[in-house]
């Protein structure tokens, strides 16, 4: 019966951070660093029952599984053609400025160690601090920004995204090389030297990337090739590509082994940037997970973490100045070093600097060392420092990143005005539409209360240049408006199924009508994603090279 007790424990623990998330929208502080503390708690109060919890190797493994599907998604969730301006710096970023910064913290590390009166430290345990805290958290970056509604200037935000989401492969690769070279030190691995390095980190990256292409070409061709009939088949068999890429280059041999994450990441930026059927429900369903993902994995960080080890001098005190190091030093160095080329404005350096919060990988990575090298054999407590440098990072980067933003100029006025609409329409039964009025339309130039629409329909917003109207019976509805009308959603989705079909060059539908195809019975062409708007076609639209096709076809 002890497992009917673990699943209530579960059970309760999730439904918890489901309600502290919801809370902390109005203590204006990182919903993360709350699943921490409450994971903290429940390790106090089940002490009596099991002790310390300090089992590295279960937390490793299952912290390394979920940050999978973390790194997953934050491939499959970049949009690459909204990202495409700012790819070449944000992979400068997630590359070089990743080794960077965890170059220049390992040195501050050393000199922190050597003035300290705890002992000094070699320069391979200093470079394992800087590798594993060197990559950012796009998951604590987001949460931030999306529950503020912030709108960074300069496409920032894509910026943040794209390298936070693609940084923790190269942390790793960082982490695994100095793991190997401390293990070697203490007798414990093959000797370790500058070749083998180097040969290390072309396996790291080729390996790596070599998986994640071949299960992102594989997964596409499947999913174009065949018509998963079953409720939600793609985003499971989308699961099965994410674990397949990772493993393949995981299981290779000592030094030779890949870099799984890197393959996640990249599998999951090819299949989420390309065209495949179900890819909607995959994205809700891949948010979900990685929120339980993220949720466990910080419960779990918070049960391995001991409050009373935490405060010690000896961990309180190198966290604090590694802190502060990292926030006022490395960081900006690394950043303004790969920005400045670029002629990137100061207040938007400023803030990519200040957004550099370090969270779940970086505490992941600690106990991924810890479980190898094992906590007897390093000179420092590895895990206790690395989660306080987050709790620190998470606290005052994290609470204090809307307020400087505002400070520096890099909030953009406006924004996306539809962005909670959709939040909104996944919870209930309310579908919201946009409607944008041309010169001809019968709308054009009426009283709403004279436009002919049906009972059920309902117009809520109307977006005028700048301006964002709450309408009513008197308002005007002039031509260039864009309306936010609202609906009664369909609910009986198993009856029919929606997919996309590209238009490329050679395409049998490209510079038709649609009145002119030979669509197979029971099939609709719904919608057309063009240019990056949406048309909403009739029998004499003319589809074009480049257009995505959203089709409804009966199950």
């Amino acid at each position: 019966m002890e497992y009917v007790y673990l699943l209530l424990l579960l059970g309760v623990v999730i439904a918890l951070c489901v309600l502290i998330n919801h809370m902390t929208d109005r203590l204006k502080i990182p919903s993360l660093l709350l699943f921490i503390g409450l994971g903290i708690v429940f390790g106090v109060l089940l002490r009596p029952k099991i002790g310390n919890f300090t089992d590295y190797a279960l937390g490793n493994v299952v912290c390394s599984i979920c940050l999978v599907f973390v790194i997953f998604y934050g491939g499959f969730g970049t949009n690459y053609k909204e990202a495409k301006p700012v790819a070449p710096r944000a992979m400068f970023l997630s590359s070089i400025g990743t080794a960077l910064t965890a170059g220049i913290t390992g040195a501050g590390v050393y000199a922190i160690f050597r003035i300290l009166p705890f002992g000094g430290i070699g320069w391979a345990e200093s470079m394992l601090i800087g590798s594993v805290l060197c990559s950012t958290d796009a998951a604590s970056v987001f949460n931030i920004l999306r529950s503020r509604r912030l709108n960074l200037k300069y496409r920032t935000s894509s910026l943040l995204e794209m390298e936070s989401g693609s940084n923790d492969p190269v942390s790793y690769m960082l982490t695994a090389v100095f793991v190997a070279v401390i293990m070697a030190q203490r007798g414990a691995g093959s000797a370790v030297g500058g070749w083998q390095i180097f040969g290390m980190l072309c396996a790291q990256i080729g390996f790596g990337a070599l998986s994640g292409i071949l299960f992102g070409i594989l997964g596409i061709a499947v999913l174009k090739r065949f018509s998963l009939s079953m409720g939600q088949s793609s985003t499971i068999f989308i699961i099965a590509l994410a674990m397949m890429a990772y493993a393949m280059p995981s299981v290779l041999p000592g030094l030779w082994a890949g870099n799984g994450y890197l393959a996640a990441y990249i599998c999951g930026i090819m299949l989420g940037n390309s065209h495949i059927a179900q890819k909607r429900d995959a994205v809700r369903f891949f948010d979900a997970l990685t929120g339980v993902a993220q949720m466990v994995i910080f419960f779990l960080l918070g049960l391995l973490a001991t409050p009373e080890w935490l405060i010690r001098l000896q961990v309180i005190v190198p966290a604090l100045l590694i802190f502060l190091f990292m926030t006022l030093i490395s960081r900006p160095v690394a950043i303004s070093a790969l920005l400045l080329p670029f002629r990137a404005k100061g207040n938007q350096i400023f803030v990519v600097s200040w957004a550099g919060l370090r969270g779940v990988a970086s505490v992941v990575f600690a106990v991924y060392a810890v479980g190898l090298i094992g906590e007897e054999y390093l000179p420092y407590d590895l895990f206790s420092i690395v989660f306080c440098v987050v709790l620190l990072s998470m606290l005052v980067q994290g609470t204090l990143l809307p307020l400087l933003s505002k400070k520096s100029d890099m909030i953009a006025p406006g924004g996306d005005v539809l962005r909670t609409f959709n939040d909104y329409q996944e919870e209930g039964s309310v579908s919201f539409v946009k409607i944008v009025v041309s010169e001809h339309h019968p709308w054009a130039g009426k009283k709403l209360k004279d436009c002919v629409m049906p009972r059920e329909f309902l117009i809520v917003l109307i977006v005028r240049g700048e301006e964002v109207l709450v309408p009513n019976g008197e308002t005007q509805v002039n031509a260039g408006d864009l309306l936010v009308t609202a609906a009664p959603e369909f609910e009986n989705h198993e009856e029919f199924g929606m997919y996309e079909e590209y238009v490329g060059d050679g395409h049998a539908y490209a510079g038709k009508a649609i009145k002119d195809l030979n669509l197979p019975q029971g099939v609709l062409i719904a919608m057309i994603k063009r240019g990056g708007g949406t048309v909403i076609p009739y029998g004499a639209t003319e589809l074009q090279c480049g257009d995505t096709l959203v089709c409804i076809r009966l199950m």
